[in-house]
């Protein structure tokens, strides 16, 4: 009886290695970015919702915390104008949020940019400017 032997060539195996490492080349990269992209989406999402905490307080005190005042404002009664007369004893945040690169947000009253104020952070390299992940990511921008 003759028996057959089983197995693979290695010119079957060289090309699942090959096809192994193109399918590699294409989905790594892709993958790689996105703890990147999920820091940004962090920082759009916390810029929101210091946002609408900047809402509640205008809503209370008609009108929005002073660059001076910054965003201490929504966690503890601020002084100096314009004054909180209607500052919700709770106050409006239980601490400031830092962004996913772990610097503070920027807060500015009135804004540069068109808004009653600005709100942003100053990316991944911490600097003003920059572009791709190093960019400004602000309210603006929402």
């Amino acid at each position: 009886m003759i028996r057959k032997q089983a197995g693979f060539t290695l010119i079957e195996i060289m090309v699942v290695v090959v096809i192994l490492g193109i399918l590699a080349a294409l989905v790594v990269p892709q993958v790689m970015s996105r703890p990147d992209q999920a820091k940004v989406t962090a920082a759009q999402n916390d810029i929101r919702a210091i946002g609408a905490a900047l809402d509640m307080y205008k809503l209370d005190n008609h009108n929005y915390p002073s660059t001076q005042q910054g965003l201490e404002a929504l966690v503890s009664k601020p002084s100096g104008n314009p004054q909180a007369k209607n500052w919700n004893k709770d106050g409006y945040l239980k601490r400031l949020p830092i962004d996913p690169w772990g610097n503070p947000y920027q807060f500015l009253a009135p804004g540069t940019k068109g808004g009653a104020y600005d709100l942003y952070s100053l990316g991944a390299d911490g600097k003003q400017g920059g572009s791709d992940l190093n960019a400004d990511i602000g309210n603006w921008d929402l």
